[in-house]
């Protein structure tokens, strides 16, 4: 796990003035796609969106590479009709994501069955407070809460070299919001890819498809529970 968060914390101090994620989207320009249907034009049973930034939007992938389309690839080869919903927008910071979250979700049709949480990164990659990342985070939880959507929260590691001040205030923020909301944590989306180069594009920071899919090999199972557990 050091040599994870040692190569980590390398990859992520050469994009700290860059911010690789990209420029933040608004969301009255976004674009949400209506639902497809998942075989023989018969609407899916189950609808997950997964609701993040770069890291689930499929940051430079084809359209059957990226974290969504996978996802559902693997749930549906598991028997579950579902379909998977990107509502992931490159760039986007926590406070981004909480301004556009009743777009996303007022546009979909209907309501989901599973909402993935995944907004962190670009906070800690610009160094914004922790405790503001906890606020925008749990307000978008308190809106799902409301709404009555089940909610499986994907975490972030601070990089070292943010420091260990940072990281002391930023790496609770997600168990402690798992644990006060009652939602499933996938502790670190990366776990498992960020240290191998096979597995990353060549910017180091994004996964490629073959990291991708090591992703979803670990969050699938937290996914399949949750709407079987609906049942």
């Amino acid at each position: 796990m050091r040599r994870t968060f040692g190569l980590y914390g390398a990859l992520l101090l050469l994009l700290q003035g860059v911010i690789a994620c990209g420029p933040a989207q608004q969301p009255a320009k976004e674009q949400v796609k209506p639902l497809q249907a998942t075989k023989a034009g018969v609407a899916a049973d189950n609808l997950v969106v997964v609701f993040g930034d770069s890291l689930y939007a499929g940051y430079k992938l084809g359209p059957k590479e990226g974290f969504a389309p996978q996802l559902q690839a693997g749930l549906q080869a598991d028997g579950l009709s579902v379909r998977v919903h990107n509502a992931g927008v490159s760039g986007d910071t926590s406070d981004a994501g909480r301004i556009r979250l009743n777009f996303v979700l007022d546009n979909l049709g209907r309501k989901p069955d599973l909402l993935l949480l995944g907004l962190g990164g670009n906070d800690m990659l610009r160094g914004i407070k922790p405790a503001e990342t906890k606020a925008n985070l749990s307000a978008m939880l308190d809106e799902l809460k409301r709404r009555g959507i089940p909610v499986i929260l994907t975490g972030i590691l601070a990089s070292p070299n943010m420091g260990p001040d940072y990281a002391d205030a930023f790496n609770p923020v997600f168990p402690t919001l798992a644990k006060q909301y009652g939602a499933p944590l996938y502790p670190f989306f990366l776990q498992g890819v960020v240290a191998d180069k096979a597995l990353m594009l060549g910017d180091d920071i994004h996964p490629n498809a073959k990291g991708v899919a090591v992703i979803v090999k670990g969050i699938e199972p937290m996914v399949t529970a949750a709407l079987r557990a609906k049942k």
